[in-house]
């Protein structure tokens, strides 16, 4: 153990000691001499940042150094190793640039207040008084699961308030059954984007409405979803996982822990302290938590539709359709954080001073998530400097003539490294979906909205994986999970939903109906489940 730290440490030393001496020869360059765009623009190498932060991430089990070095990388071959310029390119071309973004401000907005509901809930006692009443219907860990994954799935408007509010919501109850961590923010994490990106309502459709130019965005959208393949195998993969009683790699051991009592498995318990100070109020009712949760849910549904014009004489799914959901998220929290605040004092559950309090206790709560966040924007924002999206673009568009039947499966992969990458699904749409409307809208319009789906899919299973993903950073803090750990047990089970998505595209292409490739890739799904589960065997609890 001593051996691997001092590696570790040799590790890092020789990477900082390059680093310097790369710097060295360019301190005295003059920030002129750096060039309008890169030398490695549009090239593989705008994609080293990312993979070099996400590798030492995994490598080091320490996610903001291997994300900051991640950005430095990315600073460096956009200012051509000039000290200046790199300097200059962190801070201003990144840090500063996303923290000025009124989107990215929302979601932190958003964050917080989330963070400071989830604190009044628990100062309240809804959330235990929640779990005392759950605990009644809910006997076994499978139960347990099985309801953290229903509620995921009713939660579909946007991914980042589903993996908070499911988080708070189930963590008493998993705990109380001895469910890991680990489990916990992997079921919460395949209930977000998985589930938002098959909902006709939900920010995400959205955002792949708007990308989808000269077409009937919506439309598309709803004719899509039988072949986005990797969200609807990821959530056949959990039913069938937790009434099977199967698990394997990582989380297996997290999970055999779990049943011997230990939830997390590791030393690093970042949120453990959280949940030995929370006290539990006597006054707390199940109302405390349900009012809250719905006032909550109901508002950010009104502040996406106001955003969208509906109040403006818009209908409804238009306004759902061209909806600012970070700014609309921002209102509906507030509004909710406000009703919340009115019910509890006049429930005399909590003093006015007691809901004040809990605003610095939620902020605090979400600073891991925030800065992973704001690190992980900054890398993007490196990765957009190089020109990390027109190199995918035009890699793909080149090789689109010469294997159209096999497109939808060479689009998933595409999709699959470039969300993974950077860590944003959103940006994947962007890039690939624009790409396929223009090769297939005129020749293959049956082949254009598979591909639309291997597009939707690959960006949802690389955001699924990536540690810097946004999401994926969300479900960690909801889980209250160590993020490293949620990364690397989470990791297996996408890649193997991923491999079987992959075979069914391949399918797809050829059979062009979701009548055939669906029901096979579900057969297949099952069938490798029923092999993990006769190779490992059951897990008992």
């Amino acid at each position: 153990m001593k051996a691997k730290k001092y590696l570790r440490r040799i590790a890092w030393f020789l990477t900082f000691a390059g680093i310097m001496l790369l710097l060295c020869p360019n301190v005295v360059m003059a920030a002129e001499e750096e060039a309008a765009q890169p030398a490695v623009y549009a090239t593989f190498w705008a994609l080293v940042p990312p993979i070099v932060a996400i590798v030492l991430a995994l490598i080091t089990k320490e996610v903001y150094s291997s994300l900051f070095i991640g950005i430095l990388v990315g600073a460096l071959f956009y200012s051509g190793f000039s000290f200046e310029g790199t300097v200059t390119h962190i801070f201003q071309g990144g840090i500063i640039q996303v923290l000025s973004d009124s989107s990215n401000v929302g979601i932190i907005v958003f964050l917080v207040i989330l963070g400071t509901m989830v604190s009044m809930m628990n100062r309240a006692g809804g959330s235990a008084a929640f779990g005392r009443w759950a605990g009644k219907s809910i006997k076994s860990r499978v139960g347990a699961e099985i309801a953290t994954i229903i509620l995921g799935c009713l939660i579909f408007i946007d991914d980042y308030f589903n993996c908070l509010t499911v988080g708070s919501v189930m963590r008493p109850i998993t705990d109380r059954h001895n469910v890991s961590r680990a489990k916990l923010s992997y079921l919460i994490d395949a209930t977000a984007a998985p589930v938002c990106i098959i909902a006709p309502i939900s920010s995400w459709a959205a955002a792949v409405s708007g990308f989808v130019e000269g077409e009937d965005g919506l439309s598309i959208f709803i004719r899509a979803i039988p072949y986005n393949f990797y969200a609807l195998f990821t959530i056949f993969m959990m039913f069938a996982m937790v009434l099977l009683r199967t698990e394997f790699g990582g989380m297996r051991v997290h999970e055999r822990n779990a049943l011997k009592g230990d939830i997390y498995t590791t030393e690093n318990r970042p949120y453990a302290n959280a949940e030995e100070e929370a006290r539990e109020n006597p006054r707390g009712k199940v109302i405390d938590l349900l009012i809250p949760i719905l006032c909550l849910v109901i508002s950010c549904i009104i502040g996406m539709i106001y955003t969208g014009g509906f109040f403006d004489g818009v209908d409804f799914v238009t306004a759902f359709s061209q909806s600012d959901a970070s700014v609309g998220l921002v209102f509906g929290s507030f509004f909710g954080l406000l009703i919340t605040i009115a019910l509890y004092m006049i429930r005399r559950v909590l003093s006015f001073k007691d809901c004040m309090a809990c605003i610095p206790e939620g902020f605090k709560a979400m600073v891991p998530a925030i800065l992973i966040l704001t690190f992980a924007w900054s890398l993007k924002a490196m990765t957009d400097s190089l020109g990390a999206a027109e190199f995918v673009g035009a890699l793909t568009k080149s090789s689109a003539e010469a294997f159209m039947n096999l497109l939808p499966a060479i689009i998933f992969l595409v999709g699959c490294g470039l969300s993974f990458a950077t860590g944003t699904s959103w940006g994947t749409f962007g890039i690939l979906i624009p790409i396929v409307v223009e090769v297939f809208s005129n020749s293959d319009p049956k082949l254009m909205i598979i591909s639309i789906s291997a597009c939707m899919a690959g960006a949802v299973c690389g955001d699924h994986c990536s540690p810097i993903s946004d999401t994926t950073i969300m479900a960690s803090a909801g889980a209250q999970c160590d993020h490293v750990v949620h990364v690397s047990t989470q990791l297996p089970y996408a890649m193997v939903a991923a491999a079987v998505s992959f075979v069914t595209y391949i399918i797809a292409g050829f059979v062009q109906t979701a009548w055939i490739a669906l029901p096979a890739g579900l057969l297949l799904m099952l069938l490798v489940i029923l092999v993990f589960r006769k190779i490992f065997g059951k897990l008992e609890g």
